[in-house]
Order: C-alpha cells, then structure tokens, then sequence
C-alpha cells in the first residue's frame, strides 16, 4: 500500500551558511553583494551590514585626503618630528656617556672628509677611504648642549608643519635628503681633516622647504627670513659650518620649488625624478671629491 507523507513531515529548507565561516548558520547577508556572512564578518553600513570584502573594495574607492605637496595626509602629525628628536637625543647621551667629543663614539661618526688621526692615536676612516656612513651620521651628533637644544627646538617648531604640509614619506626622504646634501657640500668645500658634526645643515634645508611652502601659500614669512638671516649671520662666525648650512638650504630650496609648485596630480613622478635627480648630483660631487683626495 503506498500512501503520501503528511504535511510539514518532509524536511524543510537548509538555513544559509557564512560564506567566509561555511560552520556558521546565518539569516543575515551583505547589502552589497548578498552573500550570507555571520555576526563576526557583519560591518556597519548606512544600509544593514556589509562584508568585509565590500568594505575593503569601497575603501579603496574612496580618495584619500592629500597634503599640499600630493602626499597622504598623516594621520597623526608630528611622529616622525619627535622620532628624529629622540634619536638625536639619544645619539648626545651616548656621546656624553662614552667620553664626550674626543671619544671615540664621536670621531667615528662625525663628518670627516680626509683620513687623520685621532685624538686617542687611532687612524679615523675619511669619507675618502670609504668613510660613507658619516654622510649621514654627522647629522645626528652635537658639541654641546646649546648646539643641540638649539637645533632640536627648530626641528620642533617646523617638522610637524611640514609633515602636514608634505606627508610623512616626502617629509623623511627630505629630511634625510639635506641632511647628506649638507655633508657633501661640507666634503666638497670644507677643510680636508676637520670633524663636523650637527643637523644644521638639516635644519636649514627645513627652513627652505619651508619659506617656499609658505609663499607659495601666500602666507606671512617675515619671522621666517629674520630667522634665516640671524643664522646665515652666525655661520659667518669660526667654529661654525657655513659649508654645510649652504648644502642644506640649497637642497632644501630645490625640493621645495618641486613640493611647491609641481601640480598634485603629476607629484609623484616628478617628485621622484626631482630626488632622483638631487642624489645623482650628490652621488657626481662625492665621485669627483674622492678623486681630488686621492690623487
């Protein structure tokens, strides 16, 4: 005898199942796309919810915020300032500890273009026998207490304006950027044997990118130029590095005029052939100072 099953006795609908966690049942489906997704993969829309695959394709929709110069706008102004401060802070306190400017933590990473014995006896490298690494750690070392409170305060002051006005890639590539065109100006045009040390030759190249930025802006620089003008003064005096505060403004001043003045939707590429284009001449003087040294 056959007979038919009675009603609501078969089985009824299978309930969806997260398309990311397949275990998981779910009435629950993205707006976006319709797929089913579990209260873990749920994101908040102004519609229901969203999954994560949709928020992250939307995001990348969206145009990011850019500074003046094309850059991304930093999230949290001033990091990267006080990075830069800490270092240089930490670099003084090794220095100190380890038996202040005649020890040999000093001499070895000050700005030194030709070979010469130390204060200890000890042969210090040139730049011109290999001696690269000073380029850049010569930037971060200091005499004394007023010379690195002052050039702390002006990195202070400027760095965080200009890693709005730049973004925080440009702004460190800039930073680094004067800081070894100062050390090249300081080892084309410095005395052969003599130590030099400091991030001035920095902090003149962010008074230049600076001063372009703002007029460009059309804002107020005269504080600016009477600050410019007392330094430049105080270079003029002996025991001070007018080579490299030159090699900082002039690099500073070039990649200003590229921050400042390229349109935005062209910035990155010219930008990197402007950085291109500095290091290449950077890279032509250093080539052409060894060779004088060494002949």
């Amino acid at each position: 005898m056959s007979g038919q099953p009675a009603d609501g006795a078969g089985p009824g609908p299978l309930a969806p199942h997260c398309y990311r966690h397949p275990d998981r049942e779910t009435y629950i489906s993205c707006q976006r796309c319709g797929r089913p997704i579990c209260p873990d993969c749920m994101r908040p829309a102004s519609v229901g919810f969203h999954c994560p695959e949709c928020v992250s394709e939307g995001a990348k929709s969206i145009r990011q915020p850019r500074t003046m110069a094309g850059g991304l706008l930093p999230g949290q102004v001033g990091r990267v300032t006080m990075v830069i401060i800490a270092i240089n802070v930490a670099m003084y306190v090794v220095t100190i500890a380890t038996g202040g400017n005649n020890a040999r933590f000093f001499e070895w990473g000050a700005m030194l273009p030709n070979s010469a014995v130390g204060s200890s006896g000890v042969v210090l490298t040139g730049v011109d026998d290999g001696g690269y690494w000073r380029l850049l750690t010569s930037a971060f070392l200091h005499e004394n207490l007023l010379h690195i409170a002052f050039n702390m305060y002006a990195i202070y002051v400027f760095g965080p304006m200009l890693e709005q006005l730049l973004g925080l890639r440009r702004f460190i590539a800039m930073y680094l950027t004067t800081a070894v065109a100062a050390s090249v100006a300081v080892y084309i045009l410095g005395p052969e044997r003599g130590l030099t040390i400091g991030a001035s030759g920095a902090v003149f190249g962010l008074f230049a990118v600076a001063l372009i930025l703002l007029v460009r802006r059309g804002e107020d620089v005269r504080f600016l130029l009477v600050l410019l003008a007392i330094n430049a003064l105080l270079s003029l005096r002996g025991g001070i590095s007018w080579q490299g505060h030159l090699g900082g403004f002039v690099c500073g001043a070039l990649l200003g005029l590229a921050f400042a003045y390229v349109p935005r939707n062209r910035a990155t590429v010219v930008h990197a052939l402007v950085f291109a284009a500095v290091w290449v001449l950077l890279l032509a003087g250093l080539v052409v100072r060894t060779a004088q040294l060494t002949t």
